[in-house]
């Protein structure tokens, strides 16, 4: 099962009265390709196949429980959401997020055992919180979309009430199959080349394909040769949501990349970035993050390049920011890495966190008082510039900790010749 397109009706607003019958016989001009196509019975859905054995369990259940769908766009969310609703005989109402505060959603249930909700995300947590009363009670079904991380746009307790269901974007062969379902229903003669191409461009989006079938439909002449097809397409923009998924997701595939020491992958990630409009600065401070991380002390000139490519890009903007973004990026993949200063703070932190801060030794305080001085502080402190090559044998660790080992210098890069001089005094092998 994998998606016919699932839009919401003009209105936003849709009940059991308007939601029976066959999509094809209520077609008319001006209804979209993706709205005609879409699946009255599980018979037609398609992709999915994940789900089959839940979504079977749900229409031969005697409640139908409370569902958060969660998928990229044009998976089939609505359309499951729509095709369990009905199967319910309730009356049942479907309206998207954006367009619905609480006084409307008062008025909107009135008589409404179930609703279809989209866009959930897109409610505050107020609004998200109007729900619980009713769904604690039994008054109210809902069956909620979503495109973004429900452990993020959701509230817990909202999420704790909701069966979360999550749907995948469609592979090639269901895009093949929908595509000459939607050139059939439009009675075009399009070649398999052209669908093919057209599936591939729109990367397991439904309602993209199909968009995208009904405009190439559209086109005067044969539809036979796919670059003179290409050639008049519209724009097909990467989709990549800054609030969403892919935002993380593709933001850490560049940093694993770059951890990786693969330049070619690490440039790939960041144009997927910039393509899809992320912000310069989110991947910036990435950049620096990574730099510090990753690369470390093993070429600690890469923190410096970090911030002066978050520099250089504030000061040239985009487009052209793309150059020296890309040129960092390059940088800290090729860079030999080392997280061993990133790790030795967290080994601190964990000793922190286990026994709590220890108190600061006498001698490492600073005596500003008369009273102080009485106390000890700051007696038997070495100073360190008063001895030779400004190095002295001294204790920096409380009590407890003394003697312990945070930091675990790596032999990377520039880091060993940084951090000889101290195993020598420490001597550590």
């Amino acid at each position: 099962m994998a998606e016919e397109p699932s839009l919401t009706q003009d209105s936003n607003i849709q009940d059991s009265s308007l939601s029976d019958g066959n999509s094809s016989a209520r077609s008319k001009d001006g209804v979209p390709l993706p709205e005609r196509l879409r699946p009255d019975s599980f018979d037609l859905f398609l992709g999915q196949p994940h789900l089959e054995k839940r979504i079977h369990t749900l229409l031969n259940a005697p409640h139908l429980p409370s569902l958060l769908f969660f998928g990229p766009p044009g998976c089939g969310k609505s359309t499951i959401a729509l095709l369990l609703a009905k199967s319910t005989g309730k009356t049942f109402r479907r309206i998207s997020a954006p367009e619905a505060g609480i006084s409307a959603l008062r008025t909107m249930l009135k008589g409404v055992d179930l609703l279809i909700l989209d866009e959930l995300h897109r409610f505050s947590k107020a609004q998200q919180d109007f729900f619980l009363p009713r769904l604690e009670e039994g008054s109210l079904t809902l069956l909620a979309t979503t495109t973004e991380n429900p452990s993020f746009s959701v509230t817990r307790q909202l999420l704790s009430r909701l069966s979360v269901l999550r749907l995948r974007p469609l592979d090639l062969p269901e895009l093949l199959e929908l595509a000459r379902r939607g050139a059939d229903q439009m009675g075009a003669d399009i070649s398999d080349a052209i669908l093919n191409m057209l599936a591939d461009y729109s990367r397991g989006d439904a309602r993209t394909l199909l968009n995208l079938v009904e405009y190439v439909a559209s086109l005067p002449g044969r539809k036979e040769d796919p670059e003179a097809v290409k050639a008049v397409l519209p724009d097909i923009i990467s989709r990549h949501d800054r609030d969403g998924d892919s935002h993380y997701e593709m933001a850490s595939a560049l940093i694993k990349s770059i951890r990786g020491s693969d330049p070619d992958a690490a440039v790939y990630w960041l144009s997927c970035l910039l393509e899809g409009g992320e912000d310069p600065r989110f991947i910036c401070r990435r950049l620096i993050l990574s730099a510090s991380e990753d690369v470390g002390l093993a070429d600690p000139e890469a923190l410096t390049m970090a911030v002066s490519c978050q520099q250089a890009v504030e000061f040239v903007g985009m487009p052209e920011g793309f150059i020296p973004l890309s040129e960092t990026v390059v940088y800290l993949a090729l860079a030999p890495k080392s997280n061993s200063s990133y790790a030795a703070c967290l080994n601190a932190r964990k000793v922190i966190r286990s026994q709590g801060a220890m108190p600061v030794p006498l001698h490492l305080r600073n005596a500003t008082t008369k009273l102080q001085q009485e106390w000890g502080y700051g007696r038997g402190y070495l100073y360190p510039h008063n001895y030779p090559k400004g190095y002295v044998e001294q204790e920096y660790l409380p009590e407890g900790v003394a003697q312990t080992r945070f930091y675990s210098p790596k032999e990377n890069g520039k880091e060993p010749s940084l951090a000889a001089m101290w195993k020598r005094r420490k001597k550590i092998n």
